[in-house]
């Protein structure tokens, strides 16, 4: 992958246990991709590609984008469910939430929280994939297609804040409700980090098992600042 060239990516594998630690401002850091466990890369691509839109690229068999971010397929035949761990759910944004949950449902796909509205946030239900990734889908037209990553820790201002020191971004209130981090790049998708108060295992071994930012320097100079 080049990892020490300029505009590498940083991967950020998340173990749940975060300090924030206080300084000057971190400039924001373009969100980058999402690293899945799976046990066949090629099923797991396909079945993203066919139920929520994902193009396929050319730089790596078996991988897609959303906007700009990648959904990367690690060969893992132990992957554990996402859910309860610090990287819980992804979540993705539909105009119609209703005709898609339709289409899941014909599907035969596992809908574990039926399509519900919630005042003053948006129509949302839970999904999971094949191998255990647990998926948010809302109804948000200001940000369709891939919308967040939902973590989770026993102390969520430590986590936003290492999130802040880390990676930038800015904190602000989903629909004015949830705390969380908006990552805005220019030339880049916009990514909803939220932060829900829970213990969580580490994700490394989870079906979602990291979740990484793009460098705009080289990767040594990044990780040495």
């Amino acid at each position: 992958m080049g990892h020490l060239r300029r505009s590498t990516v940083l991967a950020g594998a998340i173990l749940g246990l975060m300090t924030s630690v206080a300084g000057a401002q971190t400039p924001t850091l373009p969100y980058d991709h999402i690293h899945l466990n799976v046990p066949v890369p090629a099923d797991a691509a396909n079945w993203y590609e066919k139920y929520f839109g994902g193009t396929r690229i050319t730089e790596a068999p078996d991988r897609l984008m959303f906007g700009s971010t990648r959904f990367m397929f690690l060969r893992s035949a132990t992957g554990k469910p996402s859910a309860g761990s610090a990287i819980d759910h992804v979540g993705f944004s539909f105009a119609d939430l209703d005709a898609k949950m339709k289409e899941f449902e014909a599907a035969g796909i596992k809908i574990t929280t039926p399509a519900r509205e919630v005042p003053g946030l948006f129509k949302l239900a839970f999904v999971e994939d094949p191998w255990g990734t647990r998926i948010e889908v809302v109804q948000d037209p200001e940000l369709l297609g891939l919308h967040h990553i939902h973590m989770r820790g026993p102390n969520p201002e430590e986590v936003i804040g290492w999130l802040l020191d880390k990676f930038g971004g800015k904190r602000q209130q989903l629909k004015g409700r949830i705390d969380a981090v908006r990552y805005d790049a220019e030339g880049f998708s916009s990514m909803w980090i939220l932060v829900q108060k829970g213990e969580a295992e580490p994700s490394i071994g989870h079906a979602i098992d990291h979740i990484g930012w793009r460098s705009t320097k080289s990767l040594t100079d990044t990780i040495t600042e």
